[in-house]
């Protein structure tokens, strides 16, 4: 239920501070005092348009903050848990700040939210209706739901919806498969000479990318093993530097003896000369060994990277994506060789799930036309009350199986006739904006706490009419707030006298230095109250008579 209000810089109020009780709670106060903006500001909390114009004048922002008591099974909580909002404690907060440039920010719970997922959690929690917005009644889609919650048919409703899915993805599966199929059958030479192709070919992961190291590798080897050879052979052939200096170091090792301390240097740095060259032969050699390979390797080796490459080309798809072709193309003749099997499987599974569905939504529609001569029953014996007793009310249900939708096999409308002679119809143009509010009240009599928000508000539904309905129309709020909660503007003593909660709405001078009026809102006592109901009976002078009436409305004898 909603537990507070408050409203900050909204149009003519500045700064105002409701607590809301359960059962029934009314607004009252002389036209132009702002009843009307308190609903705006209500609306603007639950996700409506936000605009502009609503900004006090002179402010740069206003903002709204709604505080909703929220039991824990309630499926607004679900939903705030699929949008990652924090919905632990017992309240849940709307809050919804409105620019004078006319943007708006939305939160839940503090966290920031988008007007649509704020209107959506919103209208979970609240139903506004007026002579003008009875969106219960506008909205055709809404009477079938309605009709189900009357009759407790919502889990059987939605085990209907189930099926239908079921039935519908059967469906998208058997044809998705069958254009596979055909699509296979138009391609299948071709598809199974590919698949022998590639199966010949047998592209591995990586392949493409080892080959040409491979291939570089030995065309690289190539390139160089001419030099190295050259190397090898000036060292070790004819040509030798190595001979020429050994000789060369035993000439002066014999000399050394003749020249002590003369020749014992270079001998010794041409016998280390020596030793590096011999090193020297022996690293070549082993880089010409290295360098050397099998040209028909080589010849293999580009082969495969062209026949690759080629098929890579032919395909129109990189090397790297051929093995995967491959699988596919096997998936593609499996589906060919066996489609049929599988399709003949598919059609089956989808004539199961049809029939299934059907069964469900035929036995829900049975149960559906009982309840709605059930509920038109319900309605109309609220309507005499309401000064409404020469209408009827209607529930038609078209049912024709070929317009089968997750909703089931039919159309529920609420239809009436206002009097006895005239045509009925539709209820939304048939019915005038008064009688429309009256018929939405005696529908959610009707359906008590089912099909209903926790908190209900009406907007004047009481406007134009007096006596014996308005106190009719009193007495059924006072119903409705037994089982939620229900806010009424009015301007009927005989609705304000029902009320378990008075407010009294009045519009004065704001106390600021800029000359401006607020709007203010009071809870009143017992003795405030029989003087608002006894101006709401007299008007601007107040009779000794009118509160003395006022003093019986409330004691329960009007």
């Amino acid at each position: 239920m909603l537990a507070q209000l408050s409203i900050r810089d909204i149009v003519l109020i500045d700064r105002l501070d409701l607590s809301f009780e359960r059962g029934l709670s009314v607004l009252t106060g002389e036209t132009g005092a702002g009843k009307s903006i308190l609903l705006d500001s209500l609306s603007l909390a639950l996700g409506g348009r936000g605009d502009g114009g609503l900004v006090r004048h002179g402010e740069d922002k206003g903002q709204v903050t709604a505080v909703f008591d929220v039991e824990g099974s309630h499926p607004l909580r679900e939903l705030l848990r699929e949008n990652s909002i924090d919905e632990d404690g017992e309240s849940i907060i709307f809050r919804r700040v409105q620019s004078a440039d006319g943007r708006t920010r939305a939160y839940v719970n503090d966290q920031p939210v988008s007007a649509q997922l704020l209107r959506q959690a919103g209208g979970m929690l609240v139903e506004i209706h007026g002579q003008h917005d009875d969106r219960a009644l506008v909205d055709t889609e809404a009477h079938r739901t309605l009709l189900d919650a009357f009759a407790g048919l919502g889990d059987e409703a939605e085990r209907v919806a189930g099926l239908h899915r079921m039935w519908k993805d059967a469906g998208r599966e058997a044809r998705a498969l069958r254009a596979k199929v055909e699509a296979a059958q138009r391609e299948a030479d071709y598809i199974r000479t590919s698949v022998e192709e590639l199966e010949k070919l047998s592209p591995v992961d990586g392949e493409e990318d080892e080959l040409a190291e491979r291939r570089a590798a030995m065309m690289k080897s190539e390139r160089i093993a001419g030099d190295i050879s050259e190397a090898s052979d000036y060292l070790n052939g004819q040509g030798s530097p190595v001979p020429h200096i050994a000789s060369l170091v035993r000439r002066l090792e014999r000399k050394a003896a003749e020249a002590p301390g003369l020749l014992e240097d270079s001998v010794q740095a041409l016998d280390l000369a020596l030793n590096h060259l011999s090193e020297a032969q022996t690293l070549v050699e082993t880089a010409l060994r290295r360098t050397e390979f099998d040209p028909r390797e080589l010849e293999r080796v580009e082969e495969r990277l062209f026949a690759l490459r080629g098929a890579a080309r032919k395909f129109s798809v990189p090397v790297t994506e051929l093995p995967a072709l491959a699988a596919r193309m096997v998936a593609d003749l499996a589906d060919l060789d066996h489609g049929q099997e599988r399709l003949a499987q598919l059609d089956l599974r989808e004539k199961e799930a049809a029939a299934a569905f059907l069964a469900a939504a035929r036995s829900l529609s049975a149960k559906r036309h009982n309840a709605g001569s059930a509920l038109a029953g319900t309605v109309m014996a609220e309507l005499p009350a309401l000064k409404l007793d020469r209408a009827r009310f209607m529930v038609e249900i078209d049912t024709v199986e070929g317009n089968a939708a997750a909703t089931g096999i039919d159309r529920v409308e609420f239809h009436v006739q206002t009097n006895p002679g005239t045509r009925p119809g539709l209820i939304t143009k048939v019915a005038s904006g008064g009688e429309l509010s009256r018929f939405l009240l005696a529908l959610k009599v009707a359906l008590a706490d089912r099909g209903s928000a926790p908190t209900l508000v009406f907007d004047e539904i009481d406007t134009g009419v007096g006596g014996a309905v308005a106190d009719a129309i009193g007495q059924r709020l006072k119903r409705l707030s037994a089982r939620v909660q229900v806010l009424s503007v009015t301007h009927a003593p005989q609705v304000a006298a029902r009320a378990d909660t008075h407010l009294l709405i009045s519009k004065g001078p704001s106390g600021d230095d800029k000359g401006r009026v607020a709007t203010r809102v009071a809870t009143m006592g017992d003795e405030d109250r029989r003087e608002e109901i006894a101006r709401m009976l007299a008007g601007a002078s107040i009779t000794e008579e009118a509160r003395a009436a006022a003093g019986k409305l409330l004691a329960g004898e009007g």
